[in-house]
C-alpha cells in the first residue's frame, strides 16, 4: 500500500497495522514458495468519502486507536488523509467497511463518544445481517446524569430494552456482565421519572447458600445488606446519592429481599369489609369490591390460596386484633422514627415478637384509615342523630309514650326539629314526653310515630343496658354514622381535659352491645376507642329522687380519639371545650402477638395504589403490590414455588423484570431452579416476554465473554461425557454386589 495512514488533519503517520500484517504474511509467504502470494494481488474496488471536521477526532479516537481496531477487524483496506478515508479490497469488503464507517460517523455526529467497544460492537451487529443499524442501538438514551448516559451496547441489548417497553413481564436471561440487571435498573428509574410508576421495588432471593436470616447476628437490614449492596451500588449510578436515602424512606425506591414479597395471607375465615359490610376473605372472587385505606371501595384483582400456615393473633392496646401468618408485612413505625420525621418502616410479624416494648410505653404504632370508610348510603326511618340521642338520654319502653331526660334545651329542641309529627314537652325535673301532634279534629287514637319506628328497628321495649346501634345505621354512609355517634355523645359523652393534654372523649354506657357499636362507630371513621370496665359491686351508688340507687350492671367506659375534621359533639358547650384544646391525634400501637395454631390462608390482591385494605376491627393489612416497577434479580436461586409467588404479586398498573442466569445456580440441596423452568410453564403467555442475552452481550472486560464461551463449552462436553457413561453399560457394580452377596 502506497498511501500512509493518518489519524488527524496534516499529520502523518506510517503504514497501517493492516498493511504491516498483510506485508508480514506476503513475506513469509515469499520465504516459504519464493513466489508472491495471489491473495496480493491489486484491489478490485475502492470506495473514498470524506468525514465531517467536526466528526474526525472522535472517529479516529484517542491515538489511532479506533483506526488500528478498525484495521484489524474489516477485510477491507483503510487508509486516511485529513479527513477523507479510502476503502479498498473486494467489492464485499469495501462496501461492509462503507458500512461500518458510515455507522460510526452518524454516531460521532451525534456527540457520542466512540471508544474500542463502539466500533467493536458496530462490526459485531453488522456482521450478524439483522438489518438494524448500530447506530439506532447505539445511541438509544434511557437516562442520562451528570453527562453520562445509560443506553444498550448491543443488539440483544436493544431488544431487551425493548420488550420492557412492550410488555409487563419480562426475563433477561444471560450469563453475569451483559447488563440485564443494570439495564432493567435504568428502565426502572426512567419510567419513575416520566410518572408511570409510583415507586420501584427491586429484590433479590436473600440466602443464596441456605442460611435462614433469623440466625444471623444483627438487624434485619444488617443482616440482608450484603445481598442487595449490587442494587445500591447500580442506583448510585443512575439516581444522585443524595436522595436515595430520601426515597427509600418516603418509600418510592424499596430494596427488600424476597422473603418480603411474600406472606401477605390471612386465614380464609378472616373477616375484610366490604361495601356491605365485612366478609370472610376467603369467599372473596376476582371483581368483588373490599374498603381500601382512604374508606374508598377497590375491587379485588387476584385470590390465591397459600396452603396451610402458622397463624398469630396481632392485638393492638386499644383491643382490636386481627389473625395473620407469621410471615405477614406490617407497616409500623417508632416514636424515634415519628420524632425525626422518619417514613413508616415494614415489618414481619415474627420479627416483632419479644420486642414489642421500648422500656413501658409500646414501641409500634400502626396507620389508620386517612378518611371515614365510605359505604353507600341506606335510607334510615329516622334522623341519625335524634336516634343517637334517644338511645343516650331516650327511654323506649314501646308500651308508653317515648321520653327524654336532659337538662339541655339544645338538645330538646334538636329532637323537636329533627323528629316529625311529634312534639316534646316538659314533665318536670329534666324529663320531656315526645307526644304524637294531633291535627284539628283528629280524634282517632294512633301509634306515636317515635314508639312506631322504635319498634321497627327493634329498639321499643330495650333498657339501658340492652340498647344497640340498628345495623341500618351501623352499615350506612359516613354522614349516617357520625350522625349517630354525636348524638350518642351530646347525650352521654363528655370532653375530658387535663393540664397541658389534648382534650379526650369519653363516653360510658351499661350495655355490652352498644359499648360495642360505638367502638365500631369510631374506628370507621377513623379514630380509636379504649375501653375499660368498672364493675357494679363496690361502685358508689348513684341517686335518683333522693335516695341512693345501687348499681345493677357494669358500666363500660370509652376513651376516644377521633382524627383532625371529625366533629364529635353538636351541643354548644361541649363542642366548645372539645374544641378549645383539640381532640389531639388518634394512635393504635400493637400490644401482643400471639400464637394461634395453623390454618388455611388466602392473599387477596387489591387496586388500591398503597395495596391496604381494611379487616377486622378496622385494622389495615398489605396485599400485592400496585403502580410498581418491580426487579427481581439473581432469579436463578429462586425455587419453582417461589417463582410463582413472586410473579402471582404482580399488582395493577405494575411491570416485572426477572433478571438470572440459569448456569450459576446457588441453591442448596439440588433444587430446581425457578428460572429454568419458568420458560417452559409461561412460554407463549400474552405480555410475558423472553429475552436472551449471550457471552457477545458481555460489557465488562473482553476477557469476561471468553471465561463465558470457555465454560460453556465444557458443560457441554461435561452432559455429553456423563450421558455417554449413562448409556453405557454398568455391569461391574452389580456384578460385585451380586459377588459381594454370594460371598456372604
Amino acid at each position: 500500500m502506497g498511501a500512509a495512514s493518518i489519524g488527524a488533519v496534516g499529520q502523518v503517520h506510517p503504514s497501517s497495522a493492516r498493511t504491516r500484517r498483510k506485508q508480514a504474511r506476503g513475506h513469509v509467504a515469499d520465504t516459504a514458495d519464493n513466489k508472491p502470494q495471489s491473495g496480493h494481488a491489486a484491489a478490485d474496488a475502492q470506495s473514498k468519502f470524506a468525514v465531517p471536521d467536526g466528526a474526525v477526532l472522535a472517529l479516529l479516537g484517542s491515538r489511532d486507536e479506533n483506526l488500528r481496531l478498525a484495521e484489524e477487524l474489516l477485510d477491507a483496506d483503510v487508509h486516511v488523509r485529513g479527513n477523507e478515508i479510502t476503502l479498498s479490497g473486494p467489492p464485499a469488503d469495501v462496501a461492509f467497511a462503507e458500512r461500518v464507517f458510515g455507522e460510526l460517523v452518524t454516531l460521532a455526529s451525534r456527540g457520542q463518544e466512540i471508544g474500542q467497544d463502539t466500533v467493536r460492537r458496530t462490526v459485531a451487529m453488522l456482521s450478524a445481517g439483522t438489518g438494524e443499524s448500530p447506530a439506532e442501538v447505539l445511541s438509544l438514551d434511557i437516562i442520562s446524569r451528570r453527562g453520562r448516559t445509560i443506553r444498550p451496547k448491543t443488539l440483544n441489548q436493544k431488544h431487551y430494552v425493548d420488550a420492557i417497553d412492550q410488555n409487563t413481564v419480562v426475563f433477561g436471561i444471560g450469563p453475569a456482565g451483559t447488563g440485564k440487571t443494570y439495564l432493567a435498573m435504568a428502565k426502572a428509574v426512567q419510567a419513575l421519572q416520566a410518572k408511570q410508576v409510583n415507586r420501584i421495588i427491586l429484590t433479590r432471593p436473600a440466602v443464596e447458600a441456605g442460611e435462614r436470616l433469623g440466625y444471623l447476628p444483627g438487624t434485619l437490614y444488617e443482616k440482608i445488606d450484603p445481598y442487595l449492596r449490587p442494587l445500591y451500588d447500580a442506583l448510585h449510578d443512575m439516581v444522585d446519592p443524595e436522595s436515595i436515602p430520601r426515597l427509600t424512606q418516603a418509600g418510592t425506591i424499596e430494596v427488600a429481599p424476597l422473603a418480603y414479597m411474600r406472606g401477605r395471607a390471612q386465614p380464609v375465615t378472616t373477616r375484610v369489609l366490604t361495601p356491605e359490610g365485612f366478609r370472610p376473605i376467603g369467599e372473596l372472587r376476582v371483581g368483588d369490591l373490599v374498603v381500601g385505606s382512604n374508606g374508598e371501595p377497590t375491587p379485588v384483582l387476584g385470590v390465591y390460596p397459600q396452603g396451610e400456615k402458622q397463624i398469630y393473633r396481632v392485638t393492638a392496646q386499644d383491643g382490636a386484633s386481627v389473625l395473620c401468618c407469621g410471615d405477614h408485612l406490617w407497616t409500623v413505625r417508632t416514636a424515634a422514627d415519628r420524632r425525626r420525621d422518619k417514613p413508616w418502616r415494614v415489618l414481619e410479624t415474627k420479627e416483632m415478637v419479644g420486642d414489642l416494648r421500648a422500656a413501658h410505653p409500646r414501641r409500634y404504632e400502626l396507620p389508620l384509615l386517612s378518611a371515614p370508610v365510605c359505604l353507600p348510603e341506606r335510607e334510615v326511618p329516622m334522623d341519625p342523630y335524634a336516634l343517637g340521642l334517644l338511645l343516650g338520654d331516650g327511654c323506649p319502653t314501646g308500651s308508653t309514650t317515648p321520653t327524654s331526660a336532659t337538662e339541655d334545651q339544645e338538645l330538646v329542641t334538636a329532637l323537636d326539629t329533627a323528629l316529625s309529627g311529634v312534639e316534646a314537652r316538659w314533665k318536670g325535673g329534666p324529663d320531656h314526653t315526645l307526644n304524637r301532634v294531633r291535627a284539628p279534629g283528629d280524634v282517632i287514637t294512633r301509634e306515636n310515630p317515635v314508639t312506631g319506628v322504635l319498634r321497627a328497628l327493634g329498639l321499643a321495649g330495650t333498657r339501658s343496658h340492652t340498647k344497640f346501634v340498628p345495623e341500618a345505621y351501623l352499615d350506612n354512609s359516613a354522614e349516617i354514622r357520625l350522625g349517630v355517634l354525636q348524638g350518642l355523645l351530646d347525650a352521654d359523652g363528655d370532653p375530658v381535659t387535663q393540664l397541658g393534654r389534648t382534650c379526650r372523649i369519653q363516653y360510658t354506657t351499661t350495655s355490652p352491645r352498644l359499648r360495642d357499636d360505638v367502638v365500631a362507630l369510631v374506628r370507621s371513621l377513623g379514630g380509636v376507642a379504649h375501653v375499660r370496665l368498672r364493675a357494679a359491686p363496690g361502685r358508689e351508688p348513684g341517686r335518683a329522687k333522693g335516695r341512693d340507687i345501687a348499681h345493677r350492671h357494669d358500666a363500660h367506659v370509652l376513651d376516644l380519639r377521633l382524627p383532625a375534621g371529625v366533629e364529635p359533639f353538636r351541643l354548644d358547650r361541649k363542642r366548645r371545650k372539645y374544641q378549645g384544646t383539640g381532640g389531639g391525634r388518634p394512635m393504635r400501637f400493637i400490644d401482643a402477638i400471639e400464637p394461634e395454631g395453623r390454618a388455611e390462608a388466602v392473599c387477596i390482591q387489591v387496586a388500591a395504589a398503597d395495596s391496604l385494605y381494611v379487616t377486622e376491627d378496622y385494622l389495615l393489612t398489605h396485599n400485592t403490590l400496585n403502580d410498581a416497577f418491580i426487579i427481581l434479580d439473581e432469579a436463578q436461586n429462586t425455587t419453582p414455588e417461589q417463582m410463582k409467588m413472586f410473579l402471582t404479586r404482580l399488582g395493577h398498573g405494575s411491570k416485572i423484570v426477572v433478571t438470572g442466569d440459569i448456569t450459576q445456580v446457588d441453591l442448596p440441596g439440588g433444587q430446581r431452579s425457578g428460572l429454568k423452568v419458568v420458560r417452559d410453564i409461561l412460554e407463549g403467555v400474552e405480555d410475558v416476554h423472553f429475552s436472551l442475552l449471550t457471552s457477545s452481550d458481555v460489557v465488562r472486560h473482553r476477557l469476561v465473554a471468553d471465561i463465558v464461551d470457555a465454560y460453556e463449552k465444557w458443560q457441554v462436553e461435561q452432559e455429553e461425557h456423563d450421558l455417554g457413561d449413562d448409556r453405557r453399560p454398568h455391569a461391574g457394580p452389580g456384578a460385585r454386589s451380586r459377588g459381594q452377596r454370594r460371598g456372604r
